[in-house]
């Protein structure tokens, strides 16, 4: 499902991402003084087979959305290679394409094609949409009134929509109130239980130890360990309560 190989990412804090052999050997050649480098991803591999769930933590900085980014297909990596199968759906920095001076059934519209869905699928989820998300009163009402809760609820919902086979999610079950994180809790489980297969990143170590069954704890760029989900855990946590 995915195989990532050696994935590292590396960032020019001067002049940005050096993307090109090219670039990068003129950057070697005339780099400026002061130049500061910085590695997002340190030679990062591993395998995730149909149908599991993968928890991925670590603190703040250490490669996990950079990672997700590059498993989605939105980056490239540096170094290294990556191979995904299977159709993806991504929630990361959910509503980021989002056009807000647009209506809430307009965006479902414009989301959902990036998705790959077409328009008859969505006129037929178009109530399921609303009803999940809770919005049926604000269907007319520009996205750039909504909250950012508001906005969370309803790129969910799209992004459910439809089984993917591969569900990447960043964080978006702290988004939103309660009773919304407790209802996207349980459709993600539902997703999971039917097969889809999970990349989970979260700082909330509870929820990745009920949800995964492994994890990879990134340190700095690199895998520190990768196994079980409470082993891993448990060391990660003891190395936060220890500083």
């Amino acid at each position: 499902m995915v195989t990532a190989e050696h994935i590292s990412m590396e960032y020019d804090l001067n002049r940005g991402k050096v993307r090109s052999l090219k670039e990068r050997l003129l950057t070697k050649v005339a780099a400026p003084a002061g130049e500061k480098k910085f590695h997002a991803l340190r030679d990062v591999s591993f395998h995730l087979g149909k149908g599991e769930t993968l928890g991925i933590i670590g603190n703040n900085g250490a490669g996990k959305s950079t990672l997700l980014k590059i498993v989605s297909g939105i980056m490239k990596p540096t170094e290294g290679k990556i191979a995904v199968s299977g159709r993806i759906s991504p929630m990361i920095e959910l509503g980021t394409g989002f056009d807000y001076e647009l209506s809430a059934e307009e965006n479902i519209y414009l989301s959902g094609a990036v998705l790959g869905h077409g328009k008859r699928l969505l006129d037929e989820k178009m109530d399921e949409i609303f009803e999940f998300s809770e919005l049926e009163e604000f269907r007319t009402v520009p996205v750039k009134y909504f909250s950012s809760g508001m906005v969370a609820r309803l790129a969910f919902a799209v992004s459910t929509l439809v089984k993917p086979e591969l569900l990447i999610v960043d964080e978006i079950l702290a988004v939103g109130d309660m009773p919304f994180q407790r209802k996207s809790f349980q459709k993600m489980q539902e997703m999971m239980f039917g097969g889809t297969t999970v990349i989970y990143v979260s700082h909330n170590i509870e929820s990745v130890q009920q949800m995964c069954s492994r994890v990879i704890w990134l340190d700095h760029g690199s895998i520190r360990l990768d196994g079980a989900a409470f082993d891993v855990c448990r060391c990660f946590m003891e190395s936060v309560q220890n500083g």
